[in-house]
């Protein structure tokens, strides 16, 4: 088996290469990975529209205002919860300030790094550090927000001119083949369209199931605000591994720190963990496993990969590139070898929590 160093170079180099682009260029590549992505799901609504009469452009802004209005409403819903979520953080730092206070004072007990530390003495100065810190987070907010905003504008503008240029994009695309292969290439993009629309479709459907479960669970226990802690953790879990695990500290902690008892916090992390272990076993591997067909290797570096490039972003899009990509490479005899390696061509085993679901469906319909 021959090496050729010379390839290897070129490869390596253009990987590099690719990394530092994506890094140097991220306001631009990362609203229009999302537009990419939401412009799957939004194409058949488009098309629809079209289909009564109208032009792209105005088929293209009601299909746009349509993902807007139902936004603004989720917004408007969860506005009143907010609300009251805000008259208890006062409280809570107080309570944070004080168990903060109490750690310190306990490690310089055992430890005796100062002496004479007295807890009045170290809660004013706690105090005075967060008040001073509180001006510089402020400001960090403000511009993590209009960040955010921006990009959000950008993402709907690109959304609007992909789904009303896709014609002529698709055919730009297509004139990198030649013609003999464009049959192929179009069926390869279909491909690709397919699976981005399936996996944003299954974390749709993820997240409403989630944040329905985990609501009536928080609403069960008395939770405060149950239905903006339960939809909360659901939208984070679009994040994999890492959302979830956030989403269900949040009430968790709000919980310890806002109740006398322990039991409401235990009993909140007992409800997310079984909620996790349904969502992990049976929800995600049937609405969302399926589309992307990508093992957990390659989701698990998609994740970091994400991270180190694009920030939170990174996380949500490079684990949909990933399976992306190994339609792409499919296409390819060259390619193939790294299609296996995305793949999950080596879990031929269902696991054995399908296995007892089946067993269970089908004595029920026995009976």
């Amino acid at each position: 088996m021959n090496l050729s160093f010379q390839k290897m170079f070129f490869a390596i180099a253009t990987v590099i290469s690719l990394f530092a682009i994506m890094i140097l260029a991220k306001p631009i590549f990362i609203p229009i990975g999302f537009a990419l992505l939401i412009s799957f799901i939004l194409l058949p609504m488009a098309k629809k529209i079209e289909g009564w009469g109208t032009n792209r452009i105005f088929a293209a802004l009601l299909t746009i205002l349509a993902v807007i209005i139902v936004l603004a409403g989720g917004i408007f819903l969860f506005s009143t919860q907010l609300i009251e979520l805000s008259k208890d953080i006062s409280d809570i730092k107080d309570k944070v300030l004080h168990i903060l206070a109490e750690v310190t004072l306990y490690i310089n007990k055992n430890f005796n790094f100062f002496a004479d530390l007295e807890k009045d003495e170290l809660l004013n100065q706690i105090k005075t550090w967060f008040n001073q810190s509180a001006g510089s987070l402020v400001q960090q907010t403000f511009s993590s927000t209009a960040s955010v905003v921006t990009g959000l504008l950008a993402t709907a503008i690109f959304t609007f001119l992909i789904l009303i240029y896709r014609d002529g994009l698709l055919n730009a695309f297509m004139h990198f083949y030649p013609k003999e292969k464009r049959e192929r290439a179009f069926k390869m993009i279909k491909s690709v369209q397919q699976v981005g629309k399936r996996y944003l479709v299954g974390m749709i459907l993820i997240m409403i199931i989630l944040g329905f479960i985990n609501s009536i669970g928080l609403l069960i226990i008395g939770l405060d605000n149950p239905f903006l802690f339960g939809f909360m953790a659901a939208i984070l879990a679009i994040i994999p591994y890492v959302g979830t695990t956030v989403g269900a500290a949040i009430p968790i902690l709000y919980a310890f720190m806002t109740y006398d008892s322990m039991w409401v916090a235990i009993a909140v992390f007992i409800m997310f963990w079984a909620v996790q272990v349904v969502e992990s076993n049976f929800l995600s591997p049937r609405i969302v496993g399926g589309s992307l067909k990508v093992n957990a290797l390659t989701a698990i570096l998609s994740i970091i990969i994400g991270a180190a490039v694009w920030g939170i972003a990174g996380m949500i899009l490079f684990l949909p590139f990933a399976a992306m990509l190994k339609v792409i490479c499919e296409e390819y005899e060259e390619l193939k070898p790294i299609a296996l390696l995305i793949g999950e061509q080596n879990q031929q085993d269902e696991p054995s929590a399908f296995k007892f679901l089946n067993r269970l469906t089908n004595k029920i319909k026995s009976w």
